[in-house]
């Protein structure tokens, strides 16, 4: 039986980390049990939660400010409880959303190159639930909508630029994760009674809705780009498992797997770009990462990344803020126990160093589609694309447009026609002429060169007259150095003579 392997471009991609100087340490990490990641990373900083006594606080620190971390850094600190989530806007770099157990979603502007000192005021403070919130996300396209879900069952859609609550949808029971799909006209949700269930945003109507883990610990769920979802969660025998669904049938899966007995909750990061998805658990040492595709069976397994320590926390690099240099697809920072937030890029090995099209599709920009207006208003539309060639440096030397003849023009058929060459006209020897008195003497004429004949082929009957003329310039001109030289002696002889005379006078 023949064996073929699956054709696949990031079949070897491989992750690999950054050196400890070039990542953050010393951070003291929150040790909340909520089931969150923790960390949240656009191409500008990365906001961790931190421990803080009295009340909820997060760290923002500049991508570039790698190292260690004082423990007097200035904190985002605006909560009264601690904080849960956090995710930074996906139109503005600046702007980051917190939902906290203080009942209130929190919306930062982070001042340009970081925090100096403790940011204790917040632009917008988001009020309208009844317990904590747990969850925070923003839409892929319009402007200033956030969405948040609370311990309360409810889930809001709120304009940030006005404060107000658009939708207030209710569901039976705790919400555990929330995604939209790719113009934000709706979301899938997964809950704690274990029914998944996909919303219209706008009106709150349930448009599909079923079981499909069957286990009671949480899971997750993450729209895909085709409108397919991919969800992570437990069997019946607490087996960890993934799934993907077709959005309008909830009854069979179209494909579903296990993966390990481990009891941590496992967090599907989707790239929409590669169609990869990686799975990340809480406790675990261990990156799995699959390729999404419409053959069956539908997911398929890659490679995995595996280390030594557990993760407690993770965050996700939007496409934007990749290296394409180094074919880098995708970056995950991953929080340590022991207050380490490591780096981990995730490259596909290639040896040109051209802009790889392929590995780069156009990517979700950092400009809203619609405003939110137009949005609530019934208005859907896609996120707006960039590409990231603009970012490419090339390693190499620079091309440069050369126009070359074409070598073919110069290609004769047969015998090569002798090159055409202009015969030099002979030149009549003059006689010498007669002396002069010194006044009148003129210097003799400049010799004429000989013409330059490198690189010039001759036929043998013109290099012989080329020779006889170059000799009779040869000796036409020893003669008339001959005659230079006895008018310089008669020259001199003549001023030596007038100053003789000069003298006598004088005498």
């Amino acid at each position: 039986m023949a064996f073929s392997m699956r054709k696949s471009k990031f079949r070897h991609v491989f992750g690999k980390p950054l050196k400890r100087d070039e990542c953050y340490d010393s951070i003291r990490i929150t040790k909340s049990t909520w089931d969150s990641t923790f960390c949240c990373v656009n191409p500008k900083y990365v906001a961790i939660i931190t421990e803080a006594a009295g009340g909820g606080s997060f760290l923002v620190l500049p991508i570039g400010k790698c190292g260690r971390v004082e423990r007097d850094a200035p904190l985002v600190a605006g909560h009264k409880a601690a904080v849960l989530d956090l995710a930074w806007c996906p139109h503005n770099d600046d702007v980051i959303a917190s939902a906290s157990e203080d009942c209130t979603v929190r919306v930062w502007q982070i001042p340009e190159g970081g925090l100096v000192t403790n940011l204790t005021e917040c632009i917008v403070v988001l009020q309208a639930h009844q317990r904590r919130v747990g969850l925070v996300i923003w839409h892929p396209s319009a402007q200033n909508i956030l969405l948040s879900a609370g311990s309360d069952n409810k889930i809001f859609i709120w304009n940030v630029g006005t404060g107000e609550a658009y939708v207030e949808i209710e569901v039976p029971d705790v919400i555990h994760s929330v995604s939209f799909n790719l113009n934000g006209c709706k979301f899938v949700c997964t809950c704690k009674d274990k029914i998944m269930r996909v919303i219209d945003a706008r009106s709150g109507n349930v448009l599909t809705e079923g079981k499909t883990h069957q286990g009671s610990k949480p899971s997750q769920a993450v729209y895909l780009k085709d409108g397919r979802i991919f969800t992570t969660g437990f069997s019946r025998m607490s087996e960890r498992q993934y799934g993907l669904w077709n959005e309008n049938d909830f009854s069979k899966a179209l494909c579903m797997e296990d993966i390990d007995q481990s009891n941590g909750v496992m967090f599907p990061f989707y790239d929409p770009d590669t169609s990869m998805v990686y799975l990340l658990g809480k406790g675990d040492s261990v990156i799995r990462f699959f390729e999404v595709t419409d053959e069956e069976p539908y997911v398929h397994y890659l490679n995995l990344y595996q280390s030594k320590e557990a993760m407690r926390g993770f965050g996700f690099m939007p496409k934007r803020g990749v290296n394409v240099n180094i074919c880098e697809i995708d970056r995950i920072y991953k929080l340590h126990n022991n207050g380490l937030c490591e780096v981990i890029p995730f490259t596909v090995p290639r040896k040109s160093e051209l802009f790889q099209e392929d590995l780069y599709p156009d990517t979700a920009a950092d400009a809203a589609a619609i405003s939110g207006e137009d949005w609530i208003n019934g208005t859907d539309a896609e996120p707006c694309k960039i590409s990231l060639k603009q970012g490419f440096v090339s390693s190499g030397p620079e091309p440069t447009a050369v126009r070359k003849s074409n070598i073919l023009d110069k290609k004769v058929i047969g015998t090569p026609a002798r090159p055409a060459v202009d015969k030099p006209k002979p030149v009549a020897a003059t006689p010498a002429p007669a002396a002069q008195p010194a006044a009148a003497a003129t210097p003799a004429p400049a010799a004429t060169p000989a013409p330059a004949t490198s690189g010039v082929e001759l036929p043998p009957n013109d290099a012989n007259e080329l020779k006889s003329e170059i000799a009779q310039l040869k000796k036409r001109i020893d003669g008339q150095d001959k005659i230079i030289a006895k008018l310089e002696k008669r020259l001199a002889a003549l001023e030596g003579g007038i100053e003789d005379m000069v003298d006598d006078e004088e005498n």
